[in-house]
């Protein structure tokens, strides 16, 4: 059961870190996740203090992530049309076979909203580098917290299996 419950910590680790990328996954909730899954495991000691505060931080984040690409959109003149661009942006650019299709793919889809939204190009370009620009820190922002849960599981699970000697 034991080997069960870190396998499948595990899994929403790397799900947590995918997710930092993939709209569809809240990247460090997940990550959370699976640190909240290893805390049940035998001789995994994690206060309930470290959970709830990087429950908070994991919160925190998720909230983060709306706000910023907001942020980036509206500072450089974009509008809602140029957000939902960004995220069907990036959602094709994951599944298109050109490289970086990942970062192209929320600019162009940035510059085809704001393009629907308005027809100045100039104000769509801007608009469409601001959106970017807030998602690329999002993104960071996501990836980091989730890589940081990773590191907390391999920590936690190292002195586990240190006791084990």
């Amino acid at each position: 059961m034991e080997i069960f419950l870190v396998l499948v910590s595990l899994i929403l680790i790397v799900l947590g870190i995918v997710g930092s990328f993939l709209p569809i996954l809240p990247g460090p909730l997940t990550s959370w996740a699976g640190l909240l899954v290893l805390h049940f495991t035998d001789g995994v000691d994690m206060s309930d203090t470290f959970l709830i505060a990087t429950l908070i931080f994991a919160i925190f984040i998720y909230v983060l992530d709306y706000i910023i690409p907001a942020i980036g959109t509206k500072r450089f003149g974009g509008s809602k049309a140029g957000m939902i661009g960004t995220t069907l942006g990036l959602i094709v650019g994951l599944f298109s076979p050109i490289p970086f299709g990942i970062i192209i793919g929320p600019f162009f889809g940035a510059l085809i909203g704001e393009m629907i939204h308005r027809n100045d190009i100039d104000k769509a370009l801007r608009a469409a580098f601001g959106s970017f620009l807030g998602f690329i820190a999002s993104t960071f922002m996501k990836f980091i917290v989730a890589i940081v849960y990773l590191g907390f599981f391999i920590v936690k699970l190292s002195q586990h299996n240190a006791a084990w000697y």
